[in-house]
């Protein structure tokens, strides 16, 4: 029993930082999905990727306005053809000591160590979800201790986005070999591996070594991070309104009429207690059109723009999403991503040139349309359902069809849907992400060209852009992708959606960035 409450006494401070640790600064948050493995190549969903971004490192980072900038790489170069990259690695990087109690250093990460660690994500053996990010890599490896090199089998232009990924964080080969890494991790990270309770709290503590500054301060700045595992969301929003918690993302539908007002912002009774952050998120919201079915209405062209003539995003959003999110009237790629274009005019809400659409339309059937069935899950039924009511204004005929999240995901992703809802959250913060969609040679079940659209002028301009590496030049040739698939009218871009993030007014430096990636090393909890 002394053992114990002396393990917990050093909970959050070295031997060398006698604080009480009431006096120490702890960032709470809760995380009500869970986390399944602190293992980076498993990294696959928010809960996890938020966790063990405070663990480890890559070779490179995301700043907040999802530019690539350097993390454990300080530089590096590319090759003209878009092949070849070399990076030059830091020398003062260490992993985290594996004696938890102690603020020694381990030993300095190496280039053998990202080589071990790209390895292990193609491991068989390993069944990382990750593999995928190396998927068109043709090699790699350490050139000597400080220089690492890859090699592609082809250019791509999002590649250093997708190194970015916690899938490619740099792990230890002797400790990933000898303990259960997945709940006793060893990382390079701003803060330290120190406790879980599965199910109930997991702690981590600061990196006194950490090898990053901010204004000459070495950071992390707070003292750890405790993640605690209520599932209740609203238990959840009802510690953080009580101060037992510092952060939360999100707001559960049940009360988020309690928090905003209709126009998104906070009610007048929370203004002084808690502060709200929002963000531009890579998330589209749409509705898809599969373009091989030939008996449909859908496959007018003028029913295509009718539909997305034919409702008013502003009012959908306001009544029904409270201002979260913006009117999707700019095409496919969404507010947020460094290439989205505003001068780009795609559909707004002109209910009278839907109805003339819907006319041509009759005509060149021969007569009247018949049903259109637009397909969901029960999360987006309201949505659904706003858009039928004003379609039905204009004369088009849309029944909705409900299903489980599971049987949706799979009916899309096989092209069995003439007309879904659908939502792209990018990967990687790089336009082709979202335009690989619709390039003709990723037609689903092989790729995620879920429509089946084919045009030939749109995959000339696909190729281009992933030969380019002048930014300016391929953001051209993702723009005019983008009015492609706006004049063709393959989709219904409903919102481009935000992240919406809530903190205690004591927190100080926490930032946002449009893949809602929580950063907590420059955050700073005053006491």
């Amino acid at each position: 029993m002394i053992r114990i409450v002396f393990f917990v006494s050093l909970l959050f401070f070295s031997c060398s930082e006698q604080k009480n640790i009431d006096h120490l600064s702890i960032f709470k948050y809760n995380e009500s999905s869970g986390i399944n493995s602190l293992d980076p190549a498993f990294s696959k969903d928010q809960a996890s990727v938020w966790a063990t971004s405070q663990l480890f490192n890559g070779l490179v980072q995301l700043d907040s306005n999802l530019t690539v900038i350097p993390s454990i790489a300080y530089s590096w170069s590319i090759s003209e053809d878009l092949l070849n990259y070399k990076f030059n690695l830091r020398n003062d990087v260490f992993f985290h000591n594996i004696d938890k109690s102690s603020i020694e250093r381990g030993r300095k990460v190496t280039a053998d160590d990202f080589e071990y660690s790209l390895n292990r994500l193609l491991d068989n053996d390993v069944t990382s979800p990750g593999r995928w990010v190396l998927s068109n890599v043709k090699s790699f490896s350490a050139v000597n201790d400080s220089v690492f090199s890859i090699s592609l089998n082809k250019p791509f232009s999002g590649f250093l986005g997708l190194l970015s990924m916690q899938y490619c964080s740099v792990v230890p080969k002797e400790f990933v070999e000898s303990l259960d890494f997945h709940s006793h991790p060893i990382g390079t990270g701003p803060f330290k591996f120190q406790l879980w309770e599965k199910g109930e709290k997991l702690i981590f503590r600061k990196n006194l070594n950490y090898f990053e500054t901010l204004n000459n301060k070495r950071l992390p700045f707070l003292d750890g991070v405790s993640i605690s595992f209520l599932r209740d969301k609203q238990a959840a929003f009802l510690q953080f309104i009580m101060g037992k918690l510092d952060f939360i993302s999100g707001l559960d539908a049940s009360y988020k009429d309690q928090v905003l007002t209709k126009e998104g912002k906070l009610k007048s009774n929370y203004k002084k207690k808690i502060n709200l952050h929002t963000e531009n998120y890579l998330n589209t919201e749409y509705l898809g059109f599969y373009s091989k079915d030939s008996l449909s209405p859908l496959r007018f062209l003028e029913i295509r723009q009718a539909i997305n003539y034919g409702f008013n995003r502003k009012k959908m959003l306001k009544y029904l999403r409270n201002n979260i999110g913006t009117p999707a009237i700019n095409g496919f790629i969404p507010k947020g991503m460094p290439s989205f274009n505003d001068s780009l005019v795609g559909f707004y809400y002109n209910p009278k040139l839907a109805q003339k659409l819907i006319s041509k339309a009759i005509e060149l059937n021969n007569g009247p349309l018949d049903p259109i069935v637009l397909s969901t899950t029960s999360s987006y039924l309201d949505l659904c359902e706003y858009i039928q009511n004003e379609l039905s204004n204009i004369g088009l005929n849309i029944e909705i069809n409900v299903n489980p999240p599971s049987i949706h995901r799979q009916m899309v992703a096989t092209s069995k849907l003439s007309f879904f809802r659908g939502s792209w959250i990018a990967d990687y913060p790089d336009a082709e992400n979202y335009l690989s969609l619709f390039y003709s040679k990723n037609h689903s079940p092989l790729g995620p060209n879920y429509t089946h659209f084919e045009n030939k002028e749109y995959d000339d301009l696909y190729v281009k852009s992933l030969l380019e590496s002048d930014d300016s030049l391929r953001f051209l040739y993702y723009n005019k992708m983008d009015k492609i698939i706006i004049d063709n009218a393959q989709i219904v871009p409903l919102y481009y959606d935000n992240v919406l993030r809530f903190t205690q007014t004591n927190i100080k430096g926490f930032t946002n960035n449009a893949i809602n990636m929580l950063n907590l090393k420059s955050v700073n909890k005053v006491l």
